[in-house]
């Protein structure tokens, strides 16, 4: 079951990597595929009739599902817009303006269809002496790949053509293609070295466009730069991740391919807003799904206790549920930008914050706190969003509380609930997880936890999130020796 799961993750992400998107977020096996947001691309065409048989371009291609650029555009590192231009030929049929909105309708499946473009035109006056002065007909345009004469049509649409007394006559007609007319990837699968991976994949946070190229794509990146921000209305800034996530603080080294340098993001989130300087702190628009998902979780007097808590992407939603939240992050700027995001949110009043070290956060903080909120019916949830290292963070809690109370003070039905993210690299990642959460903890977690695929972060690496109820033997220290450490897997 867990290769299959696997599998199924990595083509996932291959046809993340293969197609031109902003955001994808994979979640596989318990969750279902989320949100595929496509890039908005802007295209428009200036129609013209073929006039003498001749055409003042040096290109006609009557396929319109490739793009068939000048060579003097392949290798090109500084953009030059004007190269692209190009005419293709297409089919077209006339159709009186009287049964033209029912005609329309009836050839929809082979009607030219690509973003921004008219297929309905005026026709050409000029054209073999036509006298078209009343206008009593337009002309459609036709799907080059579906219609190339006049006996393409299929039975429905030339019962339909009959029907409305318009001839089965396809005539042909140029459009003139220029750079601002096609699709960021047409662009870049022009540039690139044949045979390349093209990619105008990004994530999108806010203004900015984040991109991970891959080395050959790196002669090129300020013209992908460009190329995205031309295509992609509202992005004004593209970035390039230079390095990988630092553990410490969660930020990496980036620049800027075009456009603004300007690295505040203004960000909605599941009806939540946030701001932050997106090259100082962690942000990731893959969340969204697992954010919300954990928050669904709540119930409103709960207790969240946030250990790495970033700008707020778990905290906030939490506390906007009616939670009480203690949130903690390391880096000095994401928490300035957390405290900034409560007063944004109007729920500075629900939420601690905290600039503390993780093991110091527990072992301080919420060491003070939380013997009272076991004495409360609320349930406690623990957040540890920190997948390179949260799972050896879990140790932080042993002995925690030191000696048990007397048994007529246990809190026994109000154990915390920890939510502890990790990567794995492993064949069977569910497995390793919760094995290396037992390592740390010194405890078996068999029939006390789930786990749950975040998402495939990479070919061989998956984002996981084990979720169990505290053990009473980890947080006293009475009964924190190591019993004899058992094997067993936990629920998928």
């Amino acid at each position: 079951m867990a290769a299959g799961w696997r599998k199924a993750c990595r083509l996932m992400f291959l046809l993340q990597k293969h197609h031109s998107c902003i955001s994808l977020r994979i979640i596989c096996g318990i969750q279902n595929l989320n949100q595929i947001v496509k890039n908005s691309f802007q295209f428009s065409a200036v129609v013209h009739c073929q006039k003498g048989g001749m055409s003042d371009q040096p290109q006609i291609s009557t396929d319109l599902g490739l793009y068939k650029p000048s060579p003097t555009v392949r290798g090109m590192t500084e953009l030059d817009r004007n190269a692209f231009s190009q005419t293709v030929s297409v089919p077209a049929i006339r159709i009186p303006t009287s049964v033209l909105n029912k005609v329309v309708k009836s050839l929809k499946k082979v009607a030219l269809q690509r973003p921004g473009l008219k297929r309905v035109v005026e026709e050409d006056c000029n054209k073999d002496g036509k006298d078209c002065s009343n206008g009593e007909h337009r002309l459609l345009l036709l799907d080059p790949n579906s219609i190339t004469s006049s006996d393409s049509f299929g039975s429905e649409e030339a019962e339909a053509l009959k029907a409305f007394g318009v001839p089965q006559e396809i005539q042909r007609y140029e459009l003139k293609l220029t750079y601002e007319n096609l699709k960021s990837e047409e662009i870049l699968r022009a540039v690139l070295p044949e045979g390349q991976d093209v990619t105008s994949g990004f994530s999108r946070v806010g203004h900015i466009a984040h991109m991970n190229l891959r080395d050959h794509q790196l002669p090129y990146r300020k013209l992908i730069g460009q190329v995205i921000i031309d295509k992609n209305p509202g992005v004004t800034c593209v970035v390039n991740k230079t390095n990988t996530i630092d553990s410490t603080y969660r930020n990496f080294q980036m620049e800027v391919l075009a456009g603004e340098s300007n690295m505040v993001a203004k960000v909605r989130e599941n009806g939540v807003f946030y701001e932050f300087d997106f090259s100082r702190v962690y942000w990731n628009p893959r969340l969204s799904t697992e954010h919300e998902r954990i928050v669904a979780l709540l119930q409103r007097a709960d207790t969240v206790v946030d250990v790495f808590a970033g700008v707020g992407p778990f905290a906030i939603p939490a506390a906007r549920r009616g939670c009480e939240v203690l949130a903690n992050d390391l880096n000095p700027e994401s928490f300035r930008w957390l405290q900034h995001n409560t007063k944004l949110n109007k729920v500075q009043q629900k939420i601690t914050c905290f600039n503390m070290d993780g093991r110091d956060f527990i072992r301080g903080p919420v060491r003070e706190r939380l013997p009272s909120l076991m004495k409360g019916s609320q349930k406690i949830h623990m957040v540890m969003n920190l997948p390179a290292l949260a799972l050896e963070f879990l140790d932080a809690f042993k002995g925690l509380l030191g000696p048990e109370p007397d048994q007529g003070l246990s809190f026994q039905d109000n154990l915390p609930w920890v939510h502890c993210y990790g990567f794995s690299k492993e064949e069977d990642p569910q497995k390793d997880v919760v094995e290396r959460a037992e390592a740390s903890l010194k405890v078996s977690l068999h029939g006390q936890c789930s786990v749950h695929m975040v998402r495939n972060v990479a070919p061989n690496k998956e984002m996981m999130c084990v979720s169990f109820t505290l053990p009473r033997r980890v947080l006293y220290s009475k009964l924190t020796h190591d019993r004899g450490l058992e094997k067993h897997e936990c629920k998928g």
